[in-house]
């Protein structure tokens, strides 16, 4: 495929195109003009984030032209087996987290508030709006054709309330010994991803670890306690690690398969 600068384009604004040309905002033509430096008559890649690419030429500084607008360069279908990494989040290194396991390629993000975190005061409107232009950013960065999710934040025990059939969960932890880990987990999960639009969770702790609260409502629960590592590790860390784990388990599924 052609080295050419992309630009993800929600999927809402492609629908409303008129004669194939796309205004851009003042944001996109920074990054068009100032940072990419982008001349006109030049070519771009253009995604919606959902698994269509278009090759989109530049008429204007702020104008793109998208060629056969009703027939993608490329589309990509959704992955069957969809990952989601669900963090407490850290005091710091969150915005990491997101570029990192978009990345990777991770689906869905679940920010999480538990009784020991750190990072309490939070105006969630606001981060949300830039945690998904980080997203944004990093789904251009690594040339993903799927943007990932990042799901409004929750309490860890409401979120696990509200898991349906369709998902399943494992939690990492640290002080305890679990009978497996995350690898093992996945492993067992054979019957779940026969089934088409299920999400395999792991949930990442916060740095202070679970509460005795938690620790409870998880047992009760029947929730399954996996290990990332025989280390310690840091929240930032713990994230990816689990992502690559999570990611290459669904490489190697799909090649077994």
């Amino acid at each position: 495929m052609e080295d050419l600068t992309r630009l993800i384009i929600s999927d809402e604004r492609i629908i409303n195109i008129k004669n194939n040309n796309l205004e851009l905002t003042n944001d996109e033509v920074h990054y068009i003009n100032k940072v990419m430096r982008i001349k006109t008559g030049k070519e771009i890649f253009i995604t919606n984030g959902k698994g269509s690419l278009w090759k989109a030429i530049k008429i204007k500084n702020d104008f793109l032209e998208i060629r056969q607008l009703n027939k993608p360069y490329l589309f990509q279908e959704q992955e069957i087996y969809l990952l989601g990494i669900a963090v407490v989040i850290p005091k710091s290194g969150f915005e990491d987290i997101l570029k990192m396991c978009t990345e990777i390629g991770i689906d869905f993000i679940q920010p999480l508030f538990s009784e020991r975190q750190v990072n309490k005061n939070l105006i969630f409107s606001k981060k949300l709006l830039r945690w998904n232009s980080i997203i944004k950013e990093a789904v251009e960065q690594s040339e993903r054709l799927w943007k990932p999710s990042i799901l409004n934040g929750m309490d860890i025990i409401e979120w696990l309330k509200s898991r349906d059939n369709q998902e399943r969960v494992s939690i990492s932890i640290t002080r305890e010994n679990p009978s497996y880990d995350l690898n093992q987990w996945l492993k067992k999960q054979q019957d779940f991803v026969n089934e088409r639009g299920g999400i395999l969770w792991n949930v990442i702790g916060p740095e202070g670890g679970w509460s005795s609260k938690e620790i409870d409502f998880f047992n009760k629960n029947n929730n399954t306690f996996v290990k990332l590592s025989d280390t310690i590790l840091r929240t930032s860390t713990a994230s990816v690690n689990a992502s690559s784990i999570l990611n290459q388990w669904r490489i190697d599924y799909k090649l077994r398969n």
